[in-house]
């Protein structure tokens, strides 16, 4: 696969026929790899989480509750709940009655109390209030699983973890990323190995954000995807007869 060609035809905005037809095909894993990185470093270079936040303690918040719901609601909810409990001691303080009426309109929002309350106690008891950065202390918070975890560690500490999530989980299946990997962890795995260390915390956003606005889980939106020309899921269920022309749209 000739990479300096494709980024030709990338940069002029179109793809011609012979290499959009074969280039999903022939197109290697590195060459995938890179040609991922290439677009939306270039067309999504300041990606980020949507979730609204101010400290790490609030983020860590914010996702604990976000697990099986939408930004959207988690960012509806969170005003009154970071104003009324600013710090884990507050949180730590507070009854699990208490912190369910500000998160009733979450999913799980019992659990997710719980969570939160237990979580504000072990920081106070075991990290001194202080969000931990290592992603295997933060799993030791309660509500705090690897994929949490992972958000935490890159978004806050800028360390190189991915994030693994149905979103990307999703996308880097369908555009050929991964390969065969059945779970999160198996797909974290593949990521790691092969993005570049310092792309990982953002890759983290380009998958999710190209899931939730484009490559949707039911009905993906492949007719307005710019990435159609590497993607292995269009390949498989699209005619490659009549390639289309590449776009530059947004993934926000």
């Amino acid at each position: 696969m000739n990479v300096t060609r494709m980024r030709s035809c990338l940069s002029c905005g179109c793809l011609c026929n012979s290499l959009a037809v074969s280039l999903s095909l022939d197109m290697l894993k590195k060459d995938r790899y890179r040609a991922f990185v290439d677009y939306f470093s270039t067309h999504n270079p300041d990606a980020k989480t949507e979730l609204n936040y101010g400290t790490p303690f609030e983020l860590l918040i914010a996702v604990i509750l976000s697990a099986q719901c939408t930004d959207k609601r988690i960012n509806q909810v969170t005003p009154a709940l970071f104003e009324r409990f600013p710090d884990p001691e507050s949180l730590a303080a507070a009854s699990v009655e208490e912190v369910f009426s500000y998160i009733r309109s979450v999913s799980y929002p019992n659990n997710k109390a719980k969570h939160l309350v237990g979580m504000a106690n072990k920081l106070l008891e075991e990290f001194g209030g202080v969000v931990p950065e290592k992603v295997e202390d933060l799993q030791k918070l309660p509500g705090v699983g690897r994929k949490t975890a992972n958000v935490i560690a890159s978004v806050v500490y800028n360390a190189p973890a991915m994030a693994v999530d149905t979103h990307v989980f999703r996308v880097a299946n369908r555009i050929g990323l991964t390969h065969n990997a059945t779970t999160p962890l198996a797909a974290e795995k593949q990521l790691v190995k092969y993005l570049p260390k310092e792309t990982l915390s953002i890759a983290h956003h380009w998958l999710i954000l190209h899931g939730r606005y484009i490559c949707l889980a039911r009905t993906p939106k492949c007719e307005s995807c710019p990435i159609t020309w590497m993607c292995k899921y269009y390949e498989k269920h699209h005619s490659i007869a009549k390639p289309k022309k590449q776009k530059n749209i947004s993934t926000k």
